[in-house]
């Protein structure tokens, strides 16, 4: 990593309350290893809403996992916490709850059916850089978040992307999968 990415890295990790930042190439790549990073992969089922960017449900696919499609509210388009509920299996091992058009997944439900059934929530935040829930900020309460700086994103770089997290063991992870 150069000086200005690392820089760049924790600027951003820093501004959404995060401990780490690893930038990537793009959003779906973010994705993709965090799903990695978790150990996600043949034989596990990851929920995803049904209303979101091909690229959530394609690196489910990229990894080997069964993508599991949920309703989504129709007050937020974003995952409905009761339809994930009821999609969970025991070969559910994480959810992406994206947050879509400006709009944002209720993380508190979310969050809370995730460990109840001890399962991991990387939230796709591509389209919600510098977003609050509860005053923190997006991609720092779950497990991994991603963002995606395409040309179309509130921040954009042309491509590129980047996972936030606050475990050091993940984010040593998600910089060997990148």
């Amino acid at each position: 990593n150069s000086a200005e990415e690392q820089a760049f890295e924790n600027a951003f990790a820093a501004s959404h309350d995060a401990d780490y930042g690893i930038f990537m190439v793009n959003g779906t790549v973010t994705l993709e290893a965090a799903l990695a990073a978790l150990d996600i992969g043949a034989g596990d089922e990851v929920i995803v809403p049904g209303l979101t960017w091909l690229a959530t449900a394609y690196a489910v696919k990229y990894v080997g996992a069964k993508i599991v499609f949920a309703d989504i509210d129709p007050a937020t388009f974003a995952l409905h916490p009761e339809a994930f509920e009821a999609a969970i299996t025991p070969r559910t091992k994480a959810v992406i709850p994206v947050h879509l058009y400006r709009s944002m997944a209720d993380l508190e439900r979310i969050l809370a059916i995730a460990r109840k059934h001890q399962l991991r929530v990387i939230e796709d935040c591509a389209h919600m850089h510098g977003g609050k829930w509860d005053g923190r900020g997006v991609g720092s309460r779950s497990d991994i978040g991603s963002f995606s700086f395409q040309q179309s994103k509130v921040l954009s770089g042309g491509e590129g992307g980047i996972c936030l997290t606050n475990d050091q063991g993940l984010a040593e992870r998600l910089y060997r999968f990148k």
